[in-house]
């Protein structure tokens, strides 16, 4: 299956189902707890958000506990999860919906237009921030919470319930520090922050530990060439799934056989992999600041910040990238 023989497979889905994680070196597979996540995601806009929930539930690194949809359409954030989620095998993950409109959709519709949310075998939460802060309050363990979209779902935990923050950590998606898109030499004001500043500003100021990849490491990761078809060809089911939505987001946005080529650029997945480790990755503690314009400016009197703000070796991360998301599914923690 996917470039991996199948005993290695059927070894480390028995090592898995003992609570068990392959060392990064390759050595045998060692108990280590699994770390308790919340996913915060906008996905059904950009496709990279299915990217890092596929990449996420392929890490066996990670407990996934509840995918919130985030920045309105709500049921078709849902449906989206929730079928993603189904073909996983992952129906133990809760969904819930975020807050702003139950109306509209995006490029995905197709994937999703037969699929009714009431036939989801897990929790659907109505109100997905009341369950943000259940899950992080009940659990006896701290919880990362993975944010790759607009964070309104987050301000508006943290202003219903201000203790999540003693037991959580943030890692998010969002800002430009010292390069723009595609690498420019010039800070912009990235998306996931200029669409809802106050919210992004209020993630990032909040008393947890913040980790964030901005423009200057995620935006640099695309994936192409035979690296592009390992993806592309692959039988598993979740990432069949993936590809499928990519080749319907494309078509939806008339990019041709773009599906059939290359990815797009993978920003949200590099969030996932600051969740799991950091290795590839430079990492430097910066005090910064969200303007109200949706910049995020160095600033001394801001909250220091861990941020990625280079790659050593990015290849290697789209290697890594690569190999989770055309790997074995997780099953889930015990």
């Amino acid at each position: 299956m996917c470039h991996i023989e199948t005993l290695t497979i059927f070894a480390l889905a028995v090592a898995l189902a003992a609570g068990a994680t392959w060392a990064a070196d390759g050595d045998p597979p060692a108990r280590k707890a699994r770390v308790r996540v919340i996913l915060d995601t906008d996905i059904g806009d950009d496709i990279d958000d299915t990217w890092a929930l596929a990449m996420l539930l392929k890490s066996p690194e990670l407990d996934l506990k509840l995918v919130v949809g985030d920045l309105g359409k709500t049921l078709y954030r849902a449906r989206l999860i929730a079928r993603i989620l189904q073909v996983a095998g992952r129906t133990d993950v809760a969904v819930g919906l975020g807050v702003g409109s139950r109306d509209g959709d995006g490029g995905q519709a197709a994937w999703v237009k037969d699929y009714d949310l009431k036939s989801y075998p897990g929790k659907v939460h109505e109100d997905g921030v009341g369950a943000i802060i259940d899950t992080i309050t009940k659990s006896p363990e701290p919880v990362t919470l993975i944010a790759i979209g607009p964070t309104p779902n987050l301000k508006a935990a943290l202003e219903r319930q201000p203790e999540i923050a003693r037991k959580a950590r943030f890692v998010g998606m969002h800002g430009s520090v010292r390069k723009g898109y595609g690498g420019k030499p010039t800070i912009e004001a990235e998306y996931n922050v200029k669409v809802d500043a106050k919210a992004c500003r209020a993630c990032l100021e909040a008393p947890w530990d913040v980790t964030i990849t901005p423009l200057d490491t995620c935006g640099l990761v695309h994936l192409a060439g035979e690296k592009y078809a390992a993806v592309r060809d692959c039988k598993d089911p979740l990432t069949a799934a993936l590809v499928a939505n990519y080749r319907a987001w494309a078509a939806a946005g008339k990019q041709g056989d773009k599906a059939a080529r290359e990815s797009t650029t993978l920003y949200d997945t590099v969030a996932v992999y600051l969740a799991i480790q950091q290795d590839l990755a430079k990492m430097e503690k910066l005090a910064v600041r969200v303007a109200d314009d949706g910049k995020t400016l160095l600033d001394p009197a801001a909250k220091v910040l861990n941020v990625a703000t280079e790659w050593k070796d990015l290849p290697a991360y789209e290697d890594f990238l690569v190999k989770r998301v055309t790997g074995p599914p997780v099953p889930a923690a015990k």
